[in-house]
């Protein structure tokens, strides 16, 4: 086989195929310490990472070891991270003192220390024994924590591109939407509208140009999975938006990141100057005759934006507000083109689909829901941090199988599930399958994937104010419903903390969500009502005990609490 140099441009699928070959073969038994560098700067893995390449500089390691800036690995709640590679070992709490101790012992010699592991159980030293890891199926999160994102050759060592060059080189555009469309995927962010009717219907319509729009604009409290996508895998999602632009035939792509993403802004950016480097974004990609570019523009954090029709609007370079629908942005939304918004999530499927097929892709999952999803694990959870699962997963087997249950043994008591316009699911669901009609049914929306866990030591009544006063502070303010709608509740749901609420207060939440979800335009003001519906339905008993018996089960309102004699409040 002739070399091929796999730093020069990549002109061909055969040869994208060498250059894996022979990079590959390049990382074939190499030790790797394997560092979080994303999340987890924040708790000192910048001087972890700085003192392994320290360690192995002074121990003349450097051509038997790499220290490699990874994603996130997941397991936020051991922060920060690292995995030794190739015994597959997994530290965390790592501190700069013990990094000597983990080259000589583990990194050398493979052996596990034992105070390192997770629950400090040798048993639980690799990532198939640890209960967090070995209960999840990664699958759009396969090379995240395993890749450096700025480095381009380990994303194409991983196979990254490969599906690209295969649709490229083997499939007419129509083909790749019917894949698209028998995989089953729906849209990740939180609508789950079937991507691949989506595509076909921006295909349907002419247009002087088609656009390519990737949501990133990622706005839900405790929500990172798009960012973790962007953060540690970036090249994948580009991958994905490369072939659904050959698909939809799109002449241009942007990705619509949030501004306080810097490490995602800065690794999208690096991934796109590579990929164009080599050959596999801009003019003729991979000698197909094919032309496609992205750019990347950072949004100002308005949470209304992540709506598809606010974002155009934020785009095109006006006040970010919605439309109304119809037209939906497939027939007309760019610059009045027809254009395809996905999440982050839902590109970084599509190279699944281009190499299983859509059938086989569709194997995982439920009837109506194909796939894994990602979601972000927070709360009053022990393991926190970012969990990939098949659709139909139950609550039951990401809060306690994954997530390891509540702190301190304490009751759990519901999640929130789908972000601030999501709801709150109560402990008589634990076991319901996790898809997107399901989660309607008790009140509740996949969303982009937030799951925010609540022992009994949490008032349900304070968290709908909490995300009801999110919803009404990020509102627009174009229509009327949400606009006055959101701070009426707002404000009721402050008299009944505050020990002021009246059994009318009650139902006037009941018709006024209503009022609300009804006849607000988009998608916002829509959702908006749920944490105070559903919370409603399933802690109707909370509330009550809030306007009536004037106390706060979960001793969290202040101004419910008991007076002590003596004492004032």
């Amino acid at each position: 086989m002739a070399m091929v140099d796999t730093a020069s441009r990549i002109s061909s699928p055969s040869d994208l195929a060498s250059v894996q070959e022979q990079l590959a073969a390049a990382a074939e038994g190499r030790r790797r310490v394997l560092v979080c560098s994303t999340g987890c700067l924040a708790i000192g893995a910048r001087e972890v990472e700085a003192t392994f390449r320290s360690e192995v500089a002074a121990a003349g390691l450097e051509g038997e070891v790499d220290v490699v800036r990874t994603g996130c690995h997941g397991l936020c709640a051991m922060a920060p991270v690292a995995v030794i590679e190739p015994h597959d070992i997994v530290y965390g709490r790592n501190r700069v003192k013990y990094v000597p101790n983990v080259i000589t012992e583990t990194v050398m010699k493979g052996e596990v220390i034992r105070r390192f592991c997770y629950g400090r159980d040798e048993a639980m030293a690799h990532t198939d024994d640890i209960p967090f890891y070995a209960h999840q199926t990664k699958r759009v999160l396969r090379n995240v924590g395993r890749v450096d994102p700025t480095e381009i050759d380990d994303a194409i060592q991983r196979g990254v591109y490969g599906a690209a060059a295969t649709a490229l080189a083997g499939l007419e555009p129509d083909q790749v939407v019917e894949e698209v469309k028998a995989s089953g995927l729906r849209g990740r962010g939180g609508g789950g509208f079937p991507a691949g009717l989506k595509w076909e219907i921006c295909k349907q319509n002419p247009g002087k140009d088609r656009y390519l729009i990737c949501n990133a604009d990622e706005g839900d409290p405790g929500a990172f999975m798009d960012r973790a996508l962007l953060e540690g895998d970036p090249h994948s999602v580009l991958e994905g938006m490369i072939i659904a632009a050959y698909a939809v035939e799109a002449t241009g792509g942007v990705i619509y990141v949030r501004a306080e993403y810097p490490i995602a802004v800065r690794h999208i950016r690096i991934a796109i100057d590579q990929a164009r480097e080599r050959g596999l974004l801009g003019t003729d990609i991979l000698g197909s005759g094919f032309s496609f570019d992205i750019d990347v523009r950072e949004g100002a954090g308005a949470f209304v934006c992540g709506e598809e029709t606010a974002m155009i609007a934020s785009l095109e370079g006006q006040r970010g507000i919605a439309r109304p629908k119809p037209p939906y942005p497939a027939v007309r939304g760019y610059y009045g083109e027809p254009t395809v918004i996905n999440n982050v999530e839902t590109f970084a499927n599509v190279p699944l689909i281009v190499d299983e097929g859509g059938a086989g892709f569709a194997e995982r999952g439920t009837d109506g829901s194909k796939g894994t999803k990602i979601f972000a694990l927070a709360g009053q959870v022990n393991n926190t941090g970012l969990v990939e699962v098949p659709m139909g997963a139950t609550i039951r087997d990401i809060v306690f199988g994954i997530g390891g249950g509540m702190p301190r043994n304490r009751e759990f008591k519901a999640v929130q599930m789908g972000g601030p316009s999501g709801g709150c699911v109560p402990a008589a669901h634990l076991d319901l399958p996790i898809d997107y009609d399901s989660l309607k049914e008790v009140g509740a929306i996949m969303g982009s994937g937030g799951m925010i866990v609540m022992d009994n030591t949490t008032c349900i009544v304070d968290i709908a104010r909490y995300f009801i006063a999110f919803c009404a502070e990020e509102s627009c303010g174009l229509c009327a419903p949400c606009r006055l709608g959101t701070p009426q509740l707002e404000e009721i749901l402050n008299r009944i903390t505050e020990g002021r609420g009246t059994l009318d207060d009650l139902d006037t939440l009941e018709s006024l969500g209503e009022v609300v979800k009804e006849m607000s335009l988009c998608g916002l003001g829509q959702t908006a009502p749920n944490p105070v519906m559903s919370t409603l339905r399933h802690f109707r008993d909370e509330y009550l005990a809030h306007v009536v018996d004037k106390t706060c089960p979960a001793g969290v309102c202040k101004a419910l609490l008991p007076v002590e004699d003596g004492k004032d409040t």
